[in-house]
């Protein structure tokens, strides 16, 4: 376990035990909450997860980078922000992910928008995202997050 990680946990268990001490009743009728509303979207994130795995088998990070270097910048943009939002890789796991992609001979432009939209922009996670906060913010935050997306990796190119 990272440094990162076990702070988390050390402040979450702090502010708990704080909880605790102020009062007992609401922090157990917080929790009890906490995990009711778990319960509710288990199947949800299980169904997320599966979905992830599937996609990438079906596409594998080898075939992303081929069909990524083998395209104008533009086209390799515009491609690598649209696989980056059907697939959903966690942002510890998207930068190692990236990095062996500009390794590859991926530009850092395309790169940076696969990264952008894979760790912003969710369509595996849509359903679950409609389901909790509606389907016009989950259009909205997805379509901005996907321009801005291109935006940033725009600004990358030139910085980079």
């Amino acid at each position: 376990m990272d440094v990162f990680t076990l702070a988390v946990w050390v402040g979450t268990l702090v502010f708990l035990g704080f909880s605790f001490a102020k009062d007992r009743v609401k922090t157990k009728q917080a929790l009890k909450m906490a995990f009711g509303m778990g319960k509710g979207m288990l199947a949800s994130i299980l169904s997320i997860i599966f979905a992830i795995g599937l996609i990438l088998t079906i596409i594998p990070p080898a075939e992303i980078a081929k069909f990524l270097s083998e395209q104008s910048v533009l086209l390799a943009t515009v491609g690598g922000a649209l696989l980056g939002t059907i697939t959903l890789v966690p942002a510890f796991i998207a930068f190692s992910l990236v990095g062996t992609l500009v390794d590859a001979g991926v530009s850092v432009i395309p790169a940076v928008a696969f990264l952008t939209t894979l760790t912003m922009v969710g369509v595996v996670t849509f359903p679950l995202e409609k389901k909790e906060f509606g389907a016009k913010f989950t259009a909205v935050r997805n379509g901005l997050s996907f321009l801005f997306a291109i935006a940033i990796a725009l600004v990358m190119g030139v910085i980079i």
